[in-house]
């Protein structure tokens, strides 16, 4: 097995790391009270100063703007359409996000690097920084909204459709994941940067994301049941790792969108679930079972999905 290959270089890492993580949980080295605080440190913590820090560099007039339109078109569709199949619920929207939300940093700056090179990191790049901002967003906008309707028919209050979604759009903004971004994003456009006193625990703390965060879904994935959420998770593993990608070729197609730029947002869409799917579970405490066996599927799948795509000519 030559393992230089861009697609087993790229995700076996990410699978060892699931795989400590359920080695670790299966020894009892972390206690299952404890996962919801290392998710917590994860999440209010490690993901802010990455999310600030990718954001507070972005200046979005230097952006070429299409392909990623194009990417995010995609996944709005096959979100809301994910939305109606799975119930309309709070859980259907984390279930959605499941199903278009890529490990593009993680799995894909070395994938896309090692596979299209520098031309093909700066189209991905371009993805990155906006990707967490429009789908985590796009989300939260809409499972809040979907919370706040399943409280009003709990409560039997029913408040006015304005006022909902304000308080929804509210709590959306206020949210632990687009704050930073939007924070981030307004800073990057005063030009100042960041000053390395600050910017060097920011990328250290960014840098220690992606690997604690994988290992706390192999740490939870030794604690789900993995019988009773297969067929959960082999379905939204087809939706992200194949069906996503065969939207986004199909759409780039009829949108005229071709070579390198539609090559790098097709192999971007059939990346497996990204871990922030698995915090933005825990923090809902919606589908985490059916998500954290998801995440680890789909990296399985992705790597005979994405050699398949990559066989295929430059489109």
């Amino acid at each position: 097995m030559n393992f230089d290959h861009p697609v087993l270089s790229s995700l076996l890492p990410v699978v060892l790391l699931i795989g400590v993580g359920f080695v670790a949980g299966r020894a009892r080295l972390v206690r299952p009270e404890s996962v919801r605080d290392l998710s917590n440190l994860v999440f209010l913590v490690l993901t802010q100063a990455l999310l600030f820090r990718t954001m507070s560099s972005v200046h979005l007039e230097r952006l070429d703007l299409r392909p990623v339109f194009q990417y995010f078109l995609v996944a709005a569709v096959l979100f809301f359409a994910m939305v109606m199949a799975n119930g309309r619920d709070s859980r259907a929207s984390v279930l959605a996000l499941a199903g278009i939300f890529s490990n593009t940093l993680m799995i894909g700056v070395p994938l896309i690097g090692l596979a299209y090179g520098q031309a093909g990191q700066v189209l991905l790049f371009t993805l990155i920084s906006l990707h967490a901002l429009v789908l985590l967003t796009l989300a939260t906008v809409v499972l809040e909204l979907q919370m706040a309707r399943e409280q009003a028919a709990a409560t039997g209050r029913q408040g006015q459709l304005w006022r909902t979604v304000g308080q929804a759009i509210r709590s959306a903004v206020l949210h632990p994941v687009p704050l930073p971004i939007l924070i981030g994003l307004l800073y990057a456009q005063t030009g100042w940067g960041l000053h390395p006193v600050v910017d060097k625990p920011l990328q250290l703390l960014g840098s220690a994301f992606g690997p604690i965060a994988l290992v706390l879904v192999g740490i939870t994935l030794s604690q789900t049941p993995m019988g009773k959420n297969l067929g959960a998770a082999v379905r939204l593993s087809l939706v992200k790792t194949v069906l996503h990608p065969v939207l986004m070729l199909a759409v780039g197609w009829a949108l005229g969108l071709r070579g390198l730029a539609l090559s790098v947002m097709v192999v971007a869409a059939a990346l497996p679930i990204g871990a922030n799917v698995f915090l933005f579970s825990q923090r809902y405490q919606k589908e985490e079972d059916a998500v954290t066996a998801s995440i680890a599927l789909s990296t399985l799948f992705s790597m005979f999905s994405i050699s398949a795509l990559m066989m295929l000519p430059t489109w």
